[in-house]
Order: structure tokens, then C-alpha cells, then sequence
């Protein structure tokens, strides 16, 4: 039986494929300026119906062998996916340029074929003599990784036919280039087309592909705003070039959590895993220091350890003062400081107030305020913030400490890396909290009993 359906209407978006039937300056779906175009009028078609190649079955009926996961040996990678690959799953890999992206890729190759599972690697930003240098670096060779330095999408397939490989990887999308399309390599038509062909192709072979991608200034993920709507799993790779540090975060995942992090180190031999990152972001002294708290964050679901520095100085008369922050956000900072001056009777007005995070950690949860306006506070009545003691909670603007996601497991990772004691918010009416071993938990409920319990400031008497 054959049915009508109306085409596509008559102004499409190119960046993401959303369609109007008039035209319009921004985009409804992506809110991009400037991308909707004319298609052609809308016209109406008949569709023919035809006998599928397979029949439906009852969902209890079907396989599930077809999909079981594989590892792909790096442990912090497999952990971001949920526990490996789905073979015929589509992953997307973007980052800033020199992140560390291809050689991350090229390792998880060379684990890959080690495991005696054929692998294509498949690079059009490099020779592939150049992607060999960096393989005999990382001790990244194997017999079953094949290479080949392409950028027409047709020998790409043909390099597929020829290897019939169970993971593809293409180091990137944006350079791969087809005549079937109109537009430069890495322009919108391209990389949808490319995309597009490289993603049926593994589904109907059931090949494992990682695509890896650029990003803008902005740190979006460049091209059609469609290819991350395609993808199965897309990736974000995070890191400071300043810093040997670097994240794998998931922010889409059809197969698994989409909130875990992986960590790795970026060193001369290549990347390494990070499977325990806390000690990366905490100084080991022995003694107590004056201007530092320690916190735990949350990034996705794992809790990592994370030291905040604080340095205040005073300044002269009629001098501005600054607020200086680094790897936390300003705007925070500075409202913790005034609720630190009006709330607990720190003075800060006449103070240069510097504060900042060890090893390069960026924290933009609100668990740590406590441990921000401690260090500021130690830093600012030179009293020694206490050995082995860790501060948790959000800072409202009454003072007043805030309950936060995940405590029992931040207070349980604080208590295995050998943390005594935690500062935390009361819990919530008819609740208790729980305290693992080795560590005592003492909950508070302003910041101004905080700052009393650790020694920093003795609470002022109540008034009459």
C-alpha cells in the first residue's frame, strides 16, 4: 500500500537539518545566525511501500550477542564508555588542537590489535610515516594495526573492504573529503555526507569507529550540529597544554552513563592512565600551611580529591584592591569573600585576595566553597587551616551551609586516601550520615561554626 508524505520543506538549516517552511535569520533548533537556506518548494510524493529484508521480531526475541561489549585495553577509556565498545557503535572524539588526541587514538589502536582484533587506522592530517615516528615513541606497534594515510572517502571504504577491520578509527572527520558533495573538506556538506557513509557502513558490518573531530574557538565541536545527533557516543578531550592533565568526558552515550570521566597524564612516552588522580591536585606537606583546604569535587560520578591555595595581602590606602583567582570561577569567589566579611566577620575590605587550585585543577562545584572561604580565612588570620581535615559544603548568602550531592561517597574517598576528618553541612530532617572508617564527620551548620570547629575564628557571643 502506498502512502503520501510531504518533502522536506522549503528552508533547511545546514548546520543541524531543521527545516521551516519560511525563512527565518536564526535557526529554532541550534540557534545559529545566518544558516537557514532554501531547498525548493515543498511538493508532495508518493512513497512506495516494500517488503522488508527481515522480519520484525518480538523485542524478548532478540539477540543480544550481536552487541556484547569489548574491551579496548585502555581502562580509563573503557570505564567512560560503560565498560568497552559496542561493536557497529559510532564514537565522537573532540578536542582543542595538541590536547593529545591522535595519540590517545593511536594507543587505544595499538591495545586494540594486541589483543589480535584487526585494526584500520585511517589519518588525514599526517603522513603516515610521521603517525609511525609517533608509534615507535609511544611503543605503539602491532602486527594486526594497519595505517593508511588517506582523504578521499571512496579509498577510505576501499581501505575497509581490503583490511575488514573490527575497529576504524578516522584522525578526522573534518579532512576526509567526497565528490559526491559539494564544499571544501571540513565544510558542513562534506563532513554530514562523510559522516553519513562512514556511520552505515558500521552498522551494517558491526565495526567499532571513532571519529575524531575539531572544535571551534568557542570549544564547540565544529561542523553540522546533525553529526553529534548521529554519533552513538560523543567524547569531549579535555586538558591544559600547560599541564600534563587531561580528561576524557562522555557527554552522550547510548550504551552507558553519560557523566563519567576518564583521566590520563600526558608524558614523554606518550599518555598514560591515571587511575587514582587525586594526589595530582594535593600538595604533600607534613606540616600544616596557612591559606589551604582541601575538598573533594565531583566530576561526572568519580570524586577527586582537589586542593584550594589562598593568598590575601594588605594593601595602602586609596589603592584598588584585586581579586585574583585561578582554576576556580571569580564571580564565586567574590561572593564567598563578602559573605566571609559579613557573615563571619573576616575582614577583607582592604585586602588583595589571590586564590587558586594545585596542579592545574579546574573546580566549578559548589561543594567546594567551604574549602575556598576556609583558605581565605587561614589565610587571612594566619592561623593553620588543621592536618588531614576536609571541607564540603555550599555557601549560602545567610551564611548558612548547603547539602551537596554524593557526600557519603566524597567523605568515603577522603577517608581511603587517609583524610581523619570532614567539615560538612547538617543533613536533611530524619537523615543521618554515615561515617566510614578512619574518618569523623562532624556536620556544622553555618560557616561561621566552621571556621569555630577548625580554629580559625572563635564565634562571636550571641547579642542580648
Amino acid at each position: 500500500m502506498a502512502t503520501k508524505a510531504r518533502s522536506a520543506a522549503g528552508y533547511t538549516c545546514s548546520e543541524c537539518g531543521w527545516t521551516s517552511v519560511r525563512w527565518v535569520g536564526r535557526c529554532g533548533e541550534c540557534l545559529a545566525w545566518g544558516s537557514v537556506a532554501e531547498q525548493g518548494a515543498p511538493r508532495l510524493r508518493q512513497v512506495a511501500a516494500t517488503r522488508p529484508a527481515s522480519r520484525a521480531l518480538p523485542i524478548g526475541e532478540v539477540s543480544e550477542q550481536a552487541a556484547r561489549r569489548r574491551l579496548t585495553g585502555v581502562g580509563e577509556l573503557d570505564r567512560v564508555l560503560g565498560g568497552g565498545v559496542v561493536p557497529g557503535a559510532v564514537l565522537l572524539l573532540a578536542g582543542e588542537p595538541g590536547v593529545g588526541k591522535s595519540t590517545l587514538m593511536l594507543e587505544v589502536a595499538a591495545r586494540w590489535a594486541r589483543a589480535g582484533r584487526r585494526t584500520l587506522y585511517v589519518t588525514g592530517e599526517e603522513s603516515a610515516a610521521q603517525v609511525r615516528l609517533r608509534a615507535n615513541r609511544t611503543s605503539a606497534i602491532a602486527d594486526e594495526l594497519y595505517l593508511a594515510a588517506e582523504t578521499d572517502l571512496a579509498t577510505v571504504l576501499g581501505h575497509i573492504d581490503e583490511v575488514e577491520p573490527s575497529l576504524l578509527l578516522v584522525d578526522s572527520v573534518q579532512t576526509i573529503a567526497t565528490a559526491a558533495a559539494e564544499g571544501s573538506p571540513g565544510g558542513v556538506t562534506q563532513v554530514r555526507e562523510v559522516a553519513a557513509a562512514l556511520i552505515r557502513v558500521a552498522k551494517e558490518r558491526g565495526i567499532a569507529t571513532v571519529l575524531v573531530g575539531h572544535v571551534t574557538k568557542d570549544g564547540a565541536i565544529a561542523g553540522p550540529r546533525l553529526l553529534e545527533h548521529l554519533v552513538d557516543v560523543v567524547l569531549a578531550f579535555e586538558g591544559d597544554r600547560h599541564s600534563g592533565f587531561r580528561m576524557v568526558r562522555s557527554t552522550k552515550n547510548r550504551y552507558g552513563p553519560a557523566d563519567e570521566v576518564g583521566c590520563f597524564e600526558m608524558t614523554e612516552q606518550g599518555i598514560v592512565e591515571v587511575p587514582d588522580p587525586s594526589g595530582l591536585f594535593v600538595t604533600h606537606a607534613d606540616e600544616p600551611v596557612s591559606g589551604t583546604a582541601v575538598t573533594v569535587t565531583m566530576e561526572g560520578r568519580r570524586p577527586l580529591l582537589a586542593e584550594v591555595q589562598a593568598l590575601t595581602v594588605q594593601v595602602g590606602e586609596n589603592v584598588p584592591v584585586r581579586r585574583i583567582t585561578h582554576g576556580v570561577d571569580g564571580s564565586r569567589v567574590a561572593m564567598l569573600l563578602a559573605v566571609l566579611q559579613r557573615r563571619a566577620g573576616v575582614k577583607l575590605a582592604a585586602n588583595d585576595v589571590y586564590v587558586s587550585t594545585v596542579g592545574g585543577a579546574r573546580v566549578h562545584d559548589p561543594a567546594a566553597d567551604l574549602a575556598i572561604a576556609m583558605a581565605v580565612a587561614s589565610a587571612t588570620l594566619q592561623r593553620n587551616f588543621p592536618h588531614r581535615v576536609i571541607a564540603l559544603g555550599e555557601i549560602g548568602l545567610a551564611g548558612d551551609l548547603r547539602r551537596v550531592p554524593g557526600l557519603e561517597r566524597r567523605v568515603a574517598e577522603a577517608a581511603r586516601l587517609g583524610f581523619t576528618r570532614a567539615i560538612v553541612p547538617l543533613p536533611a530532617a530524619g537523615q543521618s550520615l554515615t561515617q566510614p572508617d578512619g574518618i569523623t564527620v562532624v556536620p556544622v551548620p553555618t560557616l561561621a561554626q566552621a571556621l569555630a570547629v577548625t580554629d580559625l575564628r572563635r564565634l562571636r557571643p550571641a547579642a542580648s
